[in-house]
């Protein structure tokens, strides 16, 4: 930003005066009034002070040795104490520069907003914004705040309303004296340094953030486990569709989404499984997956820890290592793989009813210490290698699985198909074939073989506090469609192999969320069975996309695609007066 200010006074008896970046002349510091470079006064000082140290104890030892009194000095050992002394002082007092210079910098630049009062404008038709001094300003501003102004018709971005105190850490942050991601731990309080960063943060860009709520949020909740630096908080509408029949059990699954139609036909699908017995799932692995990668000086020295960590006597060993780092922890696999002299190890363990990613890696850790003994030159290059695979897509994860792997299926019965669907059992058969499995071919998918399933993936995941950029693989799904019962009913499943769900940790324990699982039945760790409730989560997961893709389905079939989205997706509001209220 472009500074612009009237002349200061002449710097009599202060010239260290505060200045912008583009002032030409330096700040003075407390180092500057030494006669040599810090750096070669620091070298004398320290070589003086351990050499005249280490000549007085041998001194004082010798005298001990031949029984000389202590207090009997010679002019050599006097001068020796004289230089010890001095260069422990001077020492002493370069570790405390720094400090005595903070508080020069400080008095210096509150002196200086004492005599200027910034006015940080926003930018016009291209141009950069200016400060302007107090004696141009406006008197309504002589409280001394920085005051950002708005494009022509906007509005000032400052907060009247904020404390003094505050005004003066907000003052801080700007110009760089408090960093922004300290303010909670320098306050101890989220919220209030949550309000300090929002008004630093609009106050620097000149932009308004008008719009984003802060209030109504415990921002104690998230310190240290869920998002730094805290300027507010996202609204994301929460629907429900349901209820989801399911292995007996009904669901109202929670989807939090902005995209219009999604939950009405994820509902619709629901209706249909309801009236037609429900569906039923299966966990058929579950387990969370990290893979380092190590390195050798050869391919040779590599293989021999392949065969090393694959050999069935040796599991044993590692699962009791592994197991250490936590008592929900259990080591259910290791793999390895070679490219070159660099070896892939992807160990796989039970959590319980966490996601796990952190559970596993403390695991791994573990393993890799233990490996030194036999292995010490094996050279640990990370802890994750991109052979889990986390928040990518990827093969492994699509065949071996990771996280939940579940597979749910129903039978939709023909007339529901007519009735609530609109379309009919062959149409769905024969688009399910060209769309799902033949055009996802075509297009080279990777775990693609389905509708929308990320749809439904992300809507639940964002509502449960799951990671939603684990939605990458945790939406790899194909599904099958098939005439059944002599072509009258249709059989469909969704087969996903890698759901990566918790139901504690993370954004899980946060209010929203929480309430979200409870309406699941599957809040916090299962008291009956460890795991019993990230398992439930991810079959409900499974359920809710078999809904979305038999419904989406069938409006692609009945052609009903565009129209539905036309009608639900787009806003009919009369936006005319709110755009002419932001342009004015």
């Amino acid at each position: 930003m472009d500074i612009r200010r009237r002349p200061p006074k002449p710097p009599v008896n202060n010239p260290n005066r505060f200045s912008n970046d583009n002032d030409d002349q330096p700040r003075t510091k407390a180092s500057d009034a030494l006669p040599l470079p810090l750096y070669l006064t620091n070298a004398v000082f320290f070589t003086l002070f351990f050499s005249v140290a280490y000549y007085l104890l041998r001194r004082w030892r010798d005298k001990i040795r031949h029984s000389t009194p202590l207090h009997v000095i010679t002019i050599t050992e006097l001068g020796a104490l004289l230089a010890l002394v001095a260069s422990f002082i001077y020492l002493l007092g370069f570790f405390g520069i720094d400090f005595v210079q903070s508080f020069i910098s400080r008095a210096d630049t509150n002196n200086e907003f004492e005599d200027h009062r910034l006015v940080t404008c926003l930018p016009r038709g291209g141009r950069r914004g200016v400060v302007v001094s107090r004696a141009d300003a406006n008197n309504e501003f002589e409280d001394h705040r920085v005051v950002t102004c708005p494009p022509r018709g906007g509005r000032r971005v400052v907060d009247p309303t904020l404390p003094e105190e505050d005004e003066e850490i907000v003052k801080s942050v700007i110009r760089g004296v408090i960093p922004s991601y300290s303010l909670e731990s320098s306050l101890g309080d989220c919220k209030r340094a949550a309000a300090i960063r929002r008004e630093a943060l609009q106050r620097i860009t000149g932009r308004s953030m008008e719009g984003l709520p802060l209030e109504g949020f415990d921002y104690e909740s998230i310190l240290g486990q869920c998002c730094e630096m805290p300027v507010g908080y996202v609204q994301i509408p929460v629907g429900i569709a349901g209820p989801l029949l399911l292995d007996g059990c009904e669901y109202s699954v929670p989807m939090a989404t902005t995209e219009g139609c999604l939950v009405a036909s994820t509902n619709r699908g629901c209706k249909a499984m309801y009236v037609s017995g429900g569906g039923t799932s299966t966990v058929v692995k579950d387990g969370m997956t990290r893979a380092p990668v190590v390195r050798f000086a050869s391919a040779r020295r590599a293989s021999e820890l392949k065969f090393y960590l694959e050999d069935l006597e040796n599991f044993d060993t590692l699962a009791v290592v592994f197991n250490r780092s936590s008592r929900f922890a259990r080591l259910q696999s290791v793999k390895c793989t070679l490219a070159g002299k660099n070896a892939y190890v992807r160990f796989s363990c039970s959590t319980g009813d966490a996601m796990g990613m952190n559970m596993v890696s403390k695991g791994v850790q573990n393993v890799l210490e233990f490996l030194t003994d036999d292995f010490p030159d094996m050279d640990v290059i990370g802890i994750s290698g991109n052979f889990c695979s986390d928040k990518k897509p990827a093969a492994v994860n699509w065949i071996e699985g990771r996280g939940k792997s579940v597979v749910c299926e129903a039978v939709i019965r023909g007339e529901i198909v007519n009735k609530v669907l609109k379309t009919s059992v062959a149409a769905l058969v024969e688009l399910n074939m060209l769309k799902n499995l033949t055009g996802s071919a075509v297009a080279g998918s990777l775990g693609g073989f389905n509708a929308h399933a990320s749809n439904i993936v992300s809507a639940v995941f964002i509502a449960t506090g799951q990671d939603p950029a684990q939605n990458v693989e945790s939406s790899q799904c194909i599904t099958m469609m098939e005439a059944v019962n002599d072509g009258k009913d249709i059989h469909v499943s969704v087969t996903m192999p890698s759901i990566e769900v918790g139901t504690v940790g993370g954004g899980t324990q946060l209010a929203s969320q929480s309430a979200c699982l409870n309406l699941l039945g599957v809040k916090g760790a299962s008291t009956e069975s460890p795991g019993m409730n990230s398992r439930t989560l991810a079959t409900i997961v499974a359920g809710a996309v078999l809904a979305g893709e038999l419904s989406l389905m069938s409006a692609i079939a009945a052609g009903q695609l565009v129209k539905s989205h036309m009608k639900y997706n787009r806003s009919s509001r009369d936006i005319s007066g709110a755009m002419t209220a932001t342009t004015t």
